[in-house]
This record gives C-alpha cells, structure tokens and sequence, in this order.
C-alpha cells in the first residue's frame, strides 16, 4: 500500500541492504511525480495543489529551503519523500510514495527517517503532515515515529486531507 504524507515498513533484518537514501538531483526530477501520481489517483485524492508540488519541486520545496528524497536501488528510484519548511522551526513531511515492488522493506522508514533528521539538523521543533485517513500503513508508519494526531489546522489547503500530525523534535 502507499504511503502519502502531504505534508511502511518496518527496521530490521529483512531491510534490503542495497537501497540507498539520496537527496535531490536534478536528473531524478521527474521521479517525483512519477511515484507520487498512481497512488494519489488511486486513493481518489489528487488535487490541484498536489499537482503543482509534484510538477514544480524546484520551486515550491527547495527554494523554500526543503529537500526531497530518494530510495535508490541500483539504478532503480523505488521511493520518495519530501521535507517542506513551513515555517523558521517547523518542516511538512510530504509525499512520501514507495513503489510497490519495494514495499514492506523498510523504504518508507528510512525516507521518513531522513526527513525528521534533516528537520532536527536545520534547528526546527516541530515536524508535521497531512494525510487521509485511507492510508492506513502511512499512518501506522508515522505513529511509530513518533507522530501524534492533532487537531487539522483550519488553513490546510487539501481538501482531501482528514488527518493531521505533528512529531515534537525538541531535545
């Protein structure tokens, strides 16, 4: 199943040893959309808004001082997730897709991972996302980091969005 954070896996020994967690190039560009854009569609929640991040990362994620991420194995990108900065202290976890082939593996985990510590090295105190409620392993992923629901901030600019949480990274 998909991940989604607008903005699974698990950690152990069946982590395949050679993905491999990069950030952005401008070669992978089109990776972003490419992993994003079947699950969005699947889960019926493709929005405009989602569109434009997806079709323009330059601008609306690292020129604000983001990242995005990408799962590499081998010459194969089977993963995403992006790190938005909302705010001086505060980054979105957004977009995280893992291609099927690759679920289950610790993919999601670890892109998730390289989003909170990108978070925590850029001095922020929070991490927050938005998700749906359909996206059941996401969410299972996200609490397991450490994120806690809260309440759906009354800006939030995905109509589809019915989840929203926050990770504290004070400390």
């Amino acid at each position: 199943m998909p991940h989604v954070g607008r903005g699974g896996g698990y950690t152990g020994n069946g982590m395949n040893a050679d993905v491999e967690i990069a950030t952005w190039r401008p070669e992978l560009r089109g990776e972003f959309e490419r992993l994003n854009r079947p699950w969005l569609e699947s889960y019926g929640l493709l929005e405009p808004l989602d569109l434009v991040v997806l079709q323009q990362p330059e601008d609306k994620i690292l020129a604000g001082g983001g990242q995005i991420f990408f799962a590499l194995s081998g010459e194969s990108v089977v993963g995403t997730c992006a790190a938005i900065r909302v705010a001086e202290e505060v980054f979105e976890l957004a977009k995280l897709a893992v291609s099927p082939s690759a679920q289950n593996r610790g993919v999601g985990r670890r892109l998730c991972e390289a989003v909170i510590e990108l978070a925590r090295r850029a001095g922020a105190s929070r991490l927050v996302l938005t998700s749906n409620h359909q996206l059941e392993a996401a969410l299972r992923l996200y609490r397991a980091l450490g994120f806690r629901d809260a309440p759906l901030p009354e800006d939030n600019p995905y109509v589809t969005a019915d989840v929203y949480m926050a990770l504290e990274l004070a400390g």
